[in-house]
């Protein structure tokens, strides 16, 4: 069969497909790629900044579903089925809300898709397509057999950072949290000698772990960690702050080569922190001495926060950019909370009559990336809004950059430390500002044969990017862990 991957866009800004100069790898499908059998010819189309394979004959279409792309997965995947292929709609959004997903699609897969793909693709072959396939979405054993096949990125351009997995679910089960209230507290690790064995095969020297919490199971990222210490490559990751507790395990962090983390401070509040559910968060009196903590390490941090649970205000918000201001963060998202359908959060947004856009704000009209979906309790939806936009932008001007890169533990500690701050601060700054207000979909806009020269304003950026991870000198190893 010939088959299509397609990573959809978010949707319209200016009235033109959005075009994501920040653009990641789609792991989902290099995992999918490695796990399709010989005799099949696949593509990967990314629709954040290419035109899609439309008429061109494909049998099969698959899609990811994220809750900001689904409008424009629904888009594409109607089209693609007028035309005559079928189309196969799975991730998190269809496992959270499979009937809205299987309205546009001949197959949907709900949960996760590596135990039910080659019997898809069999049943697919036979002309017998069941419309449901379910995967597997928890469970203790591990995460065996994944063969990652990153090839079918070859020719992309994307940001040269390798994407990879080794765990997956989370322990934790937030209010608000679609992962964990698809795992329940489910977390399983792949085997680290198949994790090891991708990277040395690829030959990657920037890693990213896509891992929902990395060190949720100490003892396997340990067995990682050690392992990961004769690669000699660099690699960030998202974890909790249970590790910045431990100087023994961020030291074989650091010789592992970690050089920062996404870390999920969420709120200061602790109030706040007990609404969410947030329980590793919970058995700190102060993040003051971890921060200081992972400061000396070396490690650049990339603080979470999580805004507009009740009793959040503008002023509330403006504390906690201060905050994050004056622990000079190399880089810092202010998060609306968003009541996402299958959580409790949704649930009671929807009880307490909060809901806003009729409660599908993901699928309405009038909705605007950038504004809450529901209404806050301390303030309106807009000023809400607005106070996270102001965040933002406070903390990523040219003054606030430049302010915070002289800090001689972090990000002036090493000449790459250095390099991916002023790299990447300046990108993921235009990224966000260029997404506030966009239009969800597509809405019959399609992307011009002549798109791909609007990205060519991006390329010094990206370039920057290419040099700082592919020029500079390999990383030495640190004495190897006993």
């Amino acid at each position: 069969m010939r088959i299509a991957f397609i990573k959809p866009n978010m949707g319209l800004v200016n009235g033109a497909p959005y075009y994501d100069n920040g653009r990641m790898e789609p792991l989902t499908f290099a995992v999918l790629a490695g796990l399709t059998p010989a005799g099949h010819e696949l593509a990967l189309f990314d629709d954040r900044f290419e035109r899609l394979p439309f008429g061109r004959g494909f049998d099969l279409v698959a899609l990811n579903t994220e809750i900001y792309t689904a409008r424009r997965a629904y888009e594409i995947a109607d089209r693609f089925r007028a035309e005559g292929a079928k189309v196969i709609l799975g991730g998190f959004h269809t496992t959270m809300i499979p009937d809205e997903s299987q309205a546009h699609a001949d197959a949907i897969v709900i949960g996760d898709a590596e135990t039910v793909w080659s019997k898809l693709l069999e049943d697919a072959e036979a002309g017998h397509l069941q419309p449901r396939y379910f995967g597997e979405g928890g469970g203790d054993g591990p995460l065996e057999g994944i063969g990652t096949d990153w090839s079918i990125f070859d020719g992309k351009h994307y940001l040269p950072v390798r994407l990879s997995q080794f765990s997956r679910g989370c322990i934790n089960q937030c209010e608000y949290c679609a992962t964990g209230n698809i795992y329940r507290r489910s977390h399983r690790c792949r085997p680290v000698a198949e994790v090891v064995g991708e990277l040395e095969r690829v030959g990657a020297r920037f890693v990213f772990f896509v891992d929902d919490n990395i060190v949720a199971d100490k003892g396997r990222a340990t067995e990682l960690f050690r392992a990961l210490i004769p690669l000699k490559v660099r690699w960030f990751g998202q974890a909790d702050l249970s590790f910045a507790t431990d100087p023994e395990f961020m030291e074989l962090m650091l010789r592992s080569g970690c050089c920062g983390l996404v870390i999920g401070f969420e709120s200061l509040d602790r109030d706040r922190l007990e609404q969410m559910g947030k329980n590793c968060n919970l058995g700190f009196d102060s993040y003051d001495p971890l921060v200081e903590s992972i400061r000396q390490s070396g490690l650049l941090t990339w603080a979470a926060f999580l805004l507009g649970y009740d009793g959040e205000t503008p002023e509330t918000v403006k504390a906690t950019c201060d905050w994050a201001l004056s622990k000079k963060f190399a880089f810092a998202a202010f998060n609306i909370l968003m009541p996402y359908p299958g959580t409790p959060f949704y649930a009671r947004m929807k009880a307490e009559g909060r809901l806003l856009y009729d409660g599908h704000w993901w699928l309405h009209d009038d909705y605007r990336f950038g504004m809450p979906g529901f209404q806050p309790s301390s303030c309106t939806a807009e000023e809400l809004a607005q106070a996270c936009l102001d965040a933002r932008r406070r903390h990523s001007t040219v003054r606030s950059i430049t302010r915070r890169v002289f800090d001689t533990k972090t990000h002036l500690r090493t000449p790459w430390s250095l390099a991916t701050y002023l790299a990447y601060n300046p990108l993921f700054r235009d990224e966000m500002l260029k997404k506030h207000g966009m239009v969800l979909g597509y809405r019959g806009i399609e992307r011009p044969d002549s798109t791909e020269l609007l990205g060519l304003a991006a390329q010094p950026v990206r370039s920057l990017a290419q040099r700082i991870v592919g020029a500079l000198p390999q990383r030495k190893s640190r004495r190897v862990w006993d």
